[in-house]
């Protein structure tokens, strides 16, 4: 996540550079956010993974990169630092799943 600041500034320019700012507020963007990550898993859609990212990975970028740059616009209007959210959750999932417990096994938390 080391170049997130510089990804984010850039999403920002593009914004800004079209005055979209004023079109952005937290609802439409979360709903953008699975809107756009509808279209990554249509992709895949009654297909073999391995035949989609063989073939489509392009569009797997694409999509993959809408995600994201919707996820990071909702984090700056909350004034979120991506990495420390990101290092918070990891925290929160190790505590959930310990690896004495979850290591190899694909359970929930709540089913161990």
């Amino acid at each position: 996540m080391s170049n997130s600041s510089s990804s984010m500034e850039k999403v920002n320019q593009f914004r800004d550079d079209r005055e979209w700012r004023q079109f952005h507020n937290e609802k439409d963007l979360a709903i953008s956010i699975s809107l756009e990550a509808s279209e990554l898993l249509e992709l895949f859609q009654w297909k073999n993974p391995e035949e989609v990212t063989a073939t489509k990975l392009e569009r797997i970028k694409e999509e993959l990169a809408d995600v994201l740059i919707y996820s990071y616009m909702l984090a700056d209007n909350l004034n979120l630092n991506i990495d420390e959210i990101i290092e918070a959750k990891l925290v929160k999932n190790n505590e959930k799943y310990p690896v004495s417990k979850s290591k190899g096994n694909n359970e929930k938390y709540t089913e161990y």
